[in-house]
């Protein structure tokens, strides 16, 4: 694991985390605001704790990796910087099931 840091008044504050070398994402280890910068990385907007940051840019229909493996696949171009949830990533790292497929 990688802790990342950025500045906040004077001193050293961890606020991303890289769970393996490999990860195309970052994890807020806390809530950041817009425009925090660390290790590179502008946040395009605020971002909640435990939530994901591209850590550079992932293409359309590209892996997102967390832990080193694939956990689901971007549905839309990720800048990096932006922030990584259901709304620009499919899951992969659990199933997903719709309502659909149960009614028989």
């Amino acid at each position: 694991m990688t802790y990342l840091s950025g500045q906040d008044e004077g001193y050293t504050v961890n606020q991303l985390l890289r769970l393996h070398p490999e990860d195309n994402v970052l994890i807020a280890l806390r809530a950041l605001p817009a425009g925090t910068e660390a290790e590179g990385v502008r946040l395009q907007s605020a971002i909640s704790l435990a939530h994901k940051v591209a850590a550079v840019p992932i293409a359309k229909g590209a892996p997102v990796l967390k832990y080193g493996m694939v956990i689901g696949r971007a549905t839309a171009d990720i800048e990096a910087g932006a922030h990584v949830h259901v709304h620009n990533m499919a899951s992969q790292y659990t199933p997903t099931h719709y309502r659909k497929e149960e009614v028989a």
